[in-house]
């Protein structure tokens, strides 16, 4: 079976401290890479974008640092701030993965502690 490109979300909250933020995006990312069953040589890149109320950590740099179960070593990661819009969420951390998967795959998406009313729609029951 041949794979194709494909783009997935997921967002957490976090409380504005180190610990926090490097435990929430792990939990996320490596949740993601489960239920996706991706490999190392899957992954394109993956991007964050953050609210400007986390300032304690760089959700790039939490992954790099805070798990080591799955190697991101290789895999080109990159942060910005998410625009601030009045009525949005505080203290959340947005991801996108682009990475290769089966064609006909269907991409998991992972919304966790509070990410789960960005998209209610795609967030687990």
């Amino acid at each position: 079976m041949s794979k194709r490109l494909f783009a997935i979300r997921g967002a957490t909250g976090a409380e504005n401290t180190a610990q926090s933020i490097t435990e929430n995006v792990c939990e996320m990312c490596l949740t993601l890479f489960s239920e996706n069953h991706l490999t190392q040589n899957d992954f394109v890149s993956i991007q964050f974008t953050i609210t400007d109320d986390l300032d304690t950590m760089n959700p790039a740099a939490a992954l790099r640092k805070g798990q080591n179960t799955f190697d991101v070593s290789q895999i080109p990661l990159f942060c910005a701030q998410e625009p601030k819009i009045a009525g949005s969420p505080q203290k959340m951390i947005r991801l996108l993965v682009t990475c290769y998967m089966e064609e006909g795959a269907k991409p998991q998406p992972v919304y966790i502690h509070g990410g789960e009313k960005l998209r209610p729609d795609w967030a687990k029951k």
